[in-house]
C-alpha cells in the first residue's frame, strides 16, 4: 500500500480558567485556522484507508490501492484513525470556534463516534451479500469491482497507467477473496451467518463470473475500450496481461467463492429472517437505526410511525383510485396498474430514454422558483450497462469533486415493452434533479466546506432529499396526470412500507414471507420487485429506515418555517439552507434552520 506520511502541528488552547484571555475575536480567528488543518488532515488520512471513495470523488492518487478491509489489522487501523481523530477534538472549546467550524467540529465528532461503536460489531465475518450495503465498501466488495471492471465507472481507463493501476487493484481483490472465506468459516463457527435465501442470490451472482471465456468475462471489459491512442505493442502487452489475471486469479477466485458458498456455506446459513438472530444482534441493530437515520429514535417509534404513514397514504391512494374511475378494491387497482397497456407504451430502450429528457425539459422553467442554487456539475441520462441492467434498479451516480466526470442518471430498460412509465415523473425528481444530482453536485461544489464534508454522505439527509424531492413535482409542473402521482405516492408508500417490515423482521419476529406479504398488501410493485427489497433490508438492516425519516425531518422543517416566518418565507431560501450545509445528521440540520428562522423574525 501507499503510504504518505504527514507532520501535523497541533496548537493546544489554553482555557480562561488557567489563564485569561484577551483579544477575543483575533483568538478565535486562531482556533478556526487550526482547527481547519484537523479537518484537511482528516480527510488526506482517511482517503489512504478508503482508497475507493477516493476514485469515486475523482482523486485518482490511490487507483492501484485495495486494502484488504475486513481483517483484524485494518479494523485495528480503522479504530486508531477514529480514536485519534475525537480525541484531536477535545483539545478545542467548541465555543469558541467560528460557527461553521462548530459545525463541521459536530458532523466530524459525530463520523468518529458512529464508526468507533460500529467496530464493535463482527460485521467483517459476514463480508458478503446480494447486494452492496450502501456507501460501505467493506460489505459485497466484489459489486464494487464488477462495476468498476465494465471500465464505464469511477475508475479512469484512459491512459497505460490507468490500466496497470487495476491490475494491481485486481491482485488485491483476489487477496481479499480468500479473507472473505477466511471470515466467513470464522462466522460459521460463531453462529455469524447469512439467511439462506441471501445466500442463494450470491450464489447465482458469483455463477456469472466464475467461468470463461476469458474475452466474454466482464473483468476483461477494459481491453475492448482502450484508447486507439495506445501503441500496438502497449496494447499488445496489456492484452497479455489482463488475460492472465482474468484466467488466473479472477476466474478462480469467483470458483472458489462458488463452490464454498454452495458447498460449505449454504448448508449451514440461518433460517431466520432478521439480525436479532445473530450474537448481538438487537445492539447491532439499534447501532444500525442510529446510524443510518442519524437519530436516537428506537425500533417502536418507527415501527409505529410506518404504521401512520402506510395509513395516511393509503387513503390519498384510495382518492386516486376513485378520481381514475376504477371501481374494484386496493389490490385489484394495483393489478390494473401493473398490466395498464396504456402505462407501457414502448417498445424500444431509446424511447423511455427520450421520456426522461421530456421530464427534465417539463421542470426546467420552474426550477428557479424553488432554487437560487443549481449545480455546475453536468448531468446525463443514460441506459444502465447491459453486464448489470436486469437486476438493477434507477440510480445517481455522482460526478467527480473537479467535475469533470457529470452526474449520470442510469435507468435498466432490459424489457422495453414492459416497461411501466407510471413511476417516471417521481423516480427523476428522486434520483436526478432535484434530487441527488442537485444535493450531491451542490455539496461537492462548495468549496466552503472542509473536504471532508464535500464527500460525506449521511443516508438520512442525502435519502431524506431525495424522497422530499418527490413532493415537489407539482410545484415544477409534473403530476399533472393521476397516474404519475398516483407513481409518487405509490413510491411514498413503499418508503413508508421499509419501517413497518424492516423492524418488523429485524426486531418483532417476521419471516421473509410475512414481509413480502405486507409490501404486497398496501404497494402496487410486482412480487418479483418486492421480493428482490424485502431482500435488500435482510441484507442490509436499517438502511431503508432513512428514506421516510430524514424526508418527513425535511418536510417537519419546511412547514415550521412557513409557519412561523409567514409572508417572510422564501421557499428559494429555505432549500439554499438545507442543501449549502452538505450531508449532515438530521439534528445538526435541524439546529440550522431554526437559527435560519429565528434570524429570518429579526
Amino acid at each position: 500500500m501507499k503510504k504518505l506520511v504527514f507532520v501535523l502541528v497541533i496548537w493546544v488552547y489554553i482555557f480562561p480558567s488557567c489563564k485569561e484571555r484577551t483579544n477575543t475575536q483575533a483568538d478565535n480567528k486562531g482556533l478556526s485556522s487550526n482547527i481547519q488543518t484537523v479537518f484537511d488532515q482528516y480527510y488526506e488520512d482517511k482517503l489512504q484507508l478508503y482508497p475507493l471513495t477516493a476514485t469515486f470523488s475523482g482523486d485518482n492518487r490511490y487507483n492501484d490501492v485495495l486494502p484488504n478491509n475486513i481483517t483484524k489489522s485494518y479494523r485495528a487501523s480503522l479504530k486508531a484513525f477514529y480514536a485519534k481523530y475525537k480525541n484531536k477534538l477535545l483539545q478545542y472549546n467548541k465555543s469558541e470556534l467560528s460557527a461553521d467550524d462548530q459545525t463541521s467540529y459536530d458532523v466530524l465528532q459525530w463520523e468518529c463516534d458512529i464508526h468507533l461503536e460500529a467496530l464493535s460489531f463482527p460485521t467483517h465475518l459476514m463480508p458478503i451479500t446480494q447486494m452492496n450495503a450502501s456507501s460501505d465498501f467493506n460489505i459485497s466488495l466484489h459489486l464494487i469491482m464488477g462495476q468498476l471492471a465494465g471500465g464505464m465507472g469511477a475508475q479512469p481507463f484512459k491512459t497505460v497507467v490507468d490500466y496497470e493501476n487495476w491490475i494491481k487493484r485486481l491482485d488485491a481483490f483476489t487477496v481479499w477473496c480468500d479473507t472473505a472465506i477466511a471470515n466467513m468459516r470464522i462466522g460459521i463457527e460463531k453462529g455469524y451467518v447469512l439467511p439462506r435465501a441471501l445466500t442463494q442470490k450470491v450464489i447465482r451472482q458469483m455463477a456469472d463470473l466464475d467461468h470463461g471465456p476469458v474475452v466474454e468475462h466482464l473483468f476483461y471489459s477494459p481491453i475492448k475500450l482502450m484508447p486507439e491512442s495506445f501503441s500496438q505493442e502497449k496494447k499488445k502487452r496489456l492484452e497479455k496481461e489482463y488475460t492472465e489475471i482474468v484466467a488466473k486469479k479472477i476466474i478462480p477466485a469467483f470458483r472458489l467463492l462458488h463452490d464454498f458458498l454452495q458447498k460449505e456455506y449454504l448448508p449451514v446459513c440461518r433460517k431466520t429472517t432478521g439480525i436479532s438472530a445473530l450474537p448481538k444482534g438487537a445492539a447491532l441493530y439499534n447501532h444500525k437505526i442510529k446510524y443510518f437515520t442519524t437519530t436516537e429514535m428506537t425500533a417502536d417509534e418507527i415501527f409505529n410511525l410506518g404504521l401512520q404513514e402506510v395509513d395516511h397514504i393509503q387513503k390519498e391512494m384510495i382518492k386516486v383510485k376513485d378520481q381514475v374511475g376504477f371501481k374494484g378494491d386496493m389490490k385489484g387497482f394495483f393489478d390494473y396498474i401493473r398490466e395498464k397497456k396504456e402505462l407501457m407504451p414502448y417498445t424500444k430502450a431509446e424511447q423511455v430514454i427520450e421520456h426522461f429528457k421530456e421530464i427534465h425539459e417539463i421542470m426546467k422553467p420552474n426550477l428557479a422558483k424553488l432554487f437560487n442554487n443549481v449545480p455546475k456539475t453536468a448531468f446525463e441520462i443514460r441506459r444502465t450497462e447491459a453486464f448489470r441492467e436486469s437486476s438493477a434498479s434507477m440510480e445517481y451516480s455522482s460526478g467527480s469533486l473537479d467535475g469533470s466526470r457529470p452526474g449520470i442518471f442510469y435507468v435498466p430498460v432490459p424489457s422495453p415493452r414492459e416497461y411501466n412509465i407510471y413511476t417516471d415523473e417521481e423516480a427523476f425528481l428522486h434520483e436526478a434533479i432535484p434530487g441527488h444530482h442537485y444535493q450531491i453536485s451542490l455539496q461537492q461544489e462548495n468549496t466552503a466546506l472542509p473536504k471532508f464534508r464535500r464527500t460525506t454522505g449521511y443516508d438520512a439527509y442525502s435519502e431524506g432529499w431525495a424522497l422530499y424531492s418527490e413532493s415537489l413535482g407539482k410545484e415544477l409542473g409534473l403530476y399533472t396526470d393521476s397516474y404519475q402521482y398516483l407513481g409518487m405516492l405509490a413510491w411514498d408508500m413503499h418508503r413508508a412500507i421499509r419501517l413497518v417490515v424492516d423492524v418488523g423482521m429485524h426486531v418483532k419476529g417476521w419471516t421473509r414471507e410475512q414481509a413480502i406479504q405486507y409490501s404486497l398488501d398496501h404497494e402496487p410493485e410486482p412480487e418479483d420487485v418486492i421480493i428482490s427489497e424485502i431482500e435488500r433490508y435482510m441484507a442490509n438492516p436499517g438502511q431503508a429506515l432513512s428514506y421516510k425519516i430524514g424526508q418527513l425531518k425535511i418536510r417537519e422543517l419546511r412547514a415550521r418555517a412557513e409557519s412561523t416566518l409567514g409572508e417572510k418565507f422564501d421557499i428559494r431560501e429555505f432549500h439554499d439552507n438545507v442543501l449549502e450545509l452538505g450531508s449532515v445528521p438530521l439534528k445538526i440540520l435541524e439546529i440550522k434552520i431554526n437559527e435560519w428562522i429565528e434570524s429570518g423574525l429579526k
